[in-house]
């Protein structure tokens, strides 16, 4: 699958409503909250949003943030790969991406994800995916709007020794 991973514009709003509507069984509403429009449109007027592309419309969607903390901590707040590109390497193209454009070591990247007893855990493939990208599962999170059970992803980057 070829795709076009670049920051995203104001113009894919409509996009990531379409992504947030396959996954919304899992994350509970979206497209209709008018705070996730404006979280989206934020994330996208602030440059923490990326998008991966092919010439039929969005594939992924990223949205993150950076924590004013000493090493830096940064937050993957929404990654969702549409149904139809899972699989195929699209979501650790958005990661690398986002982390090669946006994160100097020594840094902590966070991510919340489905909890081990979540029947999402299993199906997303999401603890797997991030646990492929190096991230460790940490401590347990709030419960998902669903009431399903969340986990705390950490990454730690170290800052690389010359040799």
């Amino acid at each position: 699958m070829t795709a076009t991973v670049r920051p995203a514009r104001p113009g894919d709003l409509p996009g990531f409503l379409a992504l947030a509507a396959e996954v919304e069984h899992w994350f509970g509403p979206m497209v209709a909250e008018p705070g996730f429009h404006r979280a989206v449109g934020r994330s996208i007027e602030e440059g923490r949003a990326t998008v991966a592309e092919d010439g039929r419309g969005l594939l992924g969607g990223l949205l993150f943030g950076t924590d004013d903390a000493e090493p830096p901590l940064h937050h993957l707040h929404w990654l969702v790969v549409a149904e139809r590109a899972r699989g195929t390497g699209l979501g650790r193209a958005l990661v690398e991406d986002v982390l090669r454009r946006h994160v100097r070591a020594p840094a902590t990247v966070e991510v919340v994800t489905f909890g081990p007893d979540h029947p999402g855990a299993r199906t997303s493939g999401a603890r797997v995916f991030y646990e492929r990208l190096g991230f460790t599962p940490a401590e347990p999170a709030a419960p998902g709007p669903e009431g399903g059970s969340r986990q705390v992803y950490r990454l730690r980057l170290a800052r690389r020794q010359d040799t």
